[in-house]
């Protein structure tokens, strides 16, 4: 292969390159009750069909891509595609079968039900 062909070959390989999509940890609150555990993830501009939510083995997996496409010509662009990624441990005492998502306004609201043998219980004391 001569010099000329080397250097075709290798501007080949760079027009194929794709770009890469930013990938950051959204912003979460975790609050628990007697019941449940809640966790507030912020996950801004992103559609329910492309989050993913995953437990396994006592770990809690979320990730979301959100895909903006913009319409005309751009001339600024500062807001563009990104994916939310974010890893938890979560207790083995959650009833997995039982876990649920809501999206409302940019925030995903899961909710990690416990099970029954988790939840605390009054114990009554008998007299003799």
């Amino acid at each position: 292969m001569n010099e000329r062909q080397d250097i075709a070959v290798r501007d080949e390989q760079l027009n194929e390159r794709k770009v890469q999509v930013p990938v950051v940890a959204p912003l979460v609150d975790i609050a628990e009750n007697d019941q449940e555990i809640l966790l507030y993830a912020d996950m801004p501009g992103v559609d329910r069909k492309d989050i993913s939510i995953n437990i396994d083995n006592g770990r809690l997996s979320l990730s979301g891509l959100r895909e903006v496409k913009p319409v005309g010509a751009v001339s600024w662009e500062e807001f563009g595609d990104i994916e939310y990624r974010r890893t938890f441990s979560v207790p083995q005492t959650i009833d997995v079968g039982a876990v649920h998502a809501e999206l409302k306004d940019g925030v995903l609201l899961l909710h990690l039900p416990k099970s029954e043998a988790a939840k605390p219980r009054q114990i009554e004391i008998k007299t003799a």
